[in-house]
């Protein structure tokens, strides 16, 4: 369990395709991290996805995505050198600053705009609509909670039937990958779980 508060940027080192993972070949990850004390063993989200940390390095850690993983996020096509957002398990007593992340990604969104908006009281903050696949749209609601790369975000508008708009304000700008996404860019979406389950519910109710 996560709270997509990003704590880290890491960096992917060396990307190792076709590792066997008992079903269909999958993709090892080393990657950097100024994380101290990370054991073998311990979840941490990498872009939102949770993964398991196999090896402890020197700076970093590596990890495994199986196919199942490949099949619902963009870490097949992960490249060295590309940025990625970290956050390590939820530990008891920890703040909740954002909302409950499972680090399950639902799937793939895709950034139709980018816009700058500066006001005296807010102060400069990136808009960022996002066409969301249809189970997420179902399950979002305006001033809501969605996750974006690993990042807990408000629902800030639903401009379009199937696009959230989010804002950013500059410190989440800065201290994550969210501030250099373009039009055309591809992110990880999580659906809040709490929509989730009153989607299941109304379904089983029917």
């Amino acid at each position: 369990m996560f709270t997509g508060i990003v704590n880290a940027l890491g960096r992917v080192d060396v990307v190792k395709n076709g590792v066997n993972d008992g079903v269909k070949n999958g993709v090892e990850l080393r990657i950097k991290a100024s994380y101290k004390g990370v054991k073998k063993g311990e979840s941490i989200a990498v872009n939102g996805a949770c993964l398991t940390v196999e090896k402890v390095l020197k700076g970093g850690f590596v990890v495994h995505a199986i196919a199942t993983t490949l099949g619902r996020t963009l870490i097949g096509e992960w490249q060295k050198g590309r940025a990625v957002n970290l956050e390590r398990a939820l530990r008891a007593g920890d703040r909740l600053g954002g909302h409950f992340v499972q680090g399950h990604v639902d799937g793939i969104g895709v950034v139709e705009r980018t816009t700058s908006n500066e006001t005296a009281s807010n102060g400069k903050a990136w808009l960022i609509d996002i066409r969301v696949p249809t189970d997420v749209a179902e399950t979002t609601v305006l001033h809501g909670s969605i996750t974006i790369d690993g990042v807990s975000l408000t629902v800030n508008a639903i401009p379009r039937p199937g696009v959230v708009q989010v804002s950013l304000v500059p410190f989440t700008g800065e201290h994550t990958t969210l501030g250099r996404l373009e039009s055309g860019d591809r992110v990880h979406v999580e659906a809040d779980v709490l929509g989730k389950y009153v989607r299941q519910l109304c379904r089983s109710a029917q």
